[in-house]
């Protein structure tokens, strides 16, 4: 509960400021832990990437996911320690009553990280790594998986 609240809290105070990442915070690489191409863990609060979604690695529905999964967290986690860091934590495109809870982000909260002023996800969407997702204020469209198109 306390998690939910330190993350509410961060993402009002961002909202209500500029529009362009006016909470952004330099961080250390050894602030970040790297669980997949979209997820990260900030100081211990796990973080859902917005703007992008990598290809899974626990969950792959085929080999060639699961492959590019691995490529994704492994380049991310290059991109963490050769860059200056910039974390934003966002709100998460949920209806308000579920912010915080597993069925929005699965209890994770939301944020952008840039190295070197260049979003992770942008790198990561132009070297094939990801794909480009948006979500409303509210909620997200169904998952796009284009790595495993004969899977589904």
């Amino acid at each position: 509960m306390t998690r939910w609240i330190f993350g509410l809290v961060l993402a009002l105070a961002i909202n209500l400021g500029s529009a362009q990442h006016a909470g952004a915070d330099l961080i250390e690489s050894q602030q970040i832990q790297v669980i997949d191409g979209d997820t990260i863990k900030v100081d211990g609060m796990t973080v859902h990437l917005v703007g992008f979604v990598a290809p899974d690695t626990r969950d792959a529905l085929c080999d060639t996911e699961r492959n590019l999964g691995v490529k994704a967290t492994g380049r991310v986690r290059e991109l963490i320690v050769t860059g200056r860091l910039d974390y934003s934590p966002v709100i998460c495109s949920c209806p308000a009553t579920t912010l915080g809870k597993w069925f929005c982000n699965f209890g994770r909260t939301c944020g952008t990280l840039k190295t070197n002023d260049r979003d992770i996800g942008d790198i990561l969407v132009e070297e094939g790594l990801a794909v480009a997702y948006s979500c409303s204020k509210t909620g997200c469209p169904k998952t796009p998986n284009p790595w495993c198109k004969s899977s589904r």
